[in-house]
């Protein structure tokens, strides 16, 4: 397996856990923060997307930090329908996965620039994808807190974990992608 088919598949693992744990949440509640200094679920995934887009689009070609770019309008309140929210929620991902086809192992050294600094390609992709992963984090536990008691979980279920042990199944990002998605 190639390093970028490695890191693409942690990405879709991360992709999905937020789309799971979405789908769990009632419409109202992903605009809903837990107060005026808190994100809601539209508001990180709106801040993802805009991330994803600006630094994925011309990826090897252009900075990082697009100028059409508006990070603090990402953060702003709104109400977000679920269809709104996942349609933006993909323009984001749909960059990603873009500059993700075309690029190879072999342009891992290569240097790209992000906010006039230079990274390689390698520790880019590694920034971006320890990034997603955190608002992900946020998303499953600002949607885990809306729907309470209710929630099923995405990982290994509380108390379940020596059940888990004797068959470990669905570790890898591929297998752990197909067991959360309801398709």
């Amino acid at each position: 397996m190639s390093i970028i088919d490695s890191i693409r598949g942690e990405y879709l693992r991360y992709k999905q856990l937020a789309e799971a744990a979405i789908a769990q949440v009632s419409e109202e509640h992903l605009s809903a923060a837990p107060n005026e200094e808190s994100n809601s679920i539209a508001m990180v995934c709106w801040h993802v997307s805009g991330n994803l887009k600006s630094r994925f689009t011309g990826f090897l070609t252009s900075d990082g930090e697009k100028p059409w770019r508006n990070r603090d309008e990402e953060f702003d309140a709104r109400t977000a329908s679920r269809s709104a929210l996942l349609a933006k929620w993909e323009e984001g991902w749909a960059a990603l996965m873009s500059a993700l086809s075309e690029l190879s192992d072999d342009q891992l050294h290569r240097d790209v620039t992000i906010r006039g600094q230079a990274l390689s390609v390698i520790e880019a992709l590694h920034r971006s994808l320890a990034h997603t992963s955190y608002h992900v984090g946020q998303i499953v536990y600002l949607a885990k807190e809306k729907v309470g008691t209710g929630w099923t979980s995405l990982s290994i279920p509380r108390g379940k974990s020596a059940d888990f042990n004797l068959n470990p199944a669905g570790q890898k990002p591929a297998e752990h992608v197909a067991r959360l998605d309801p398709k």
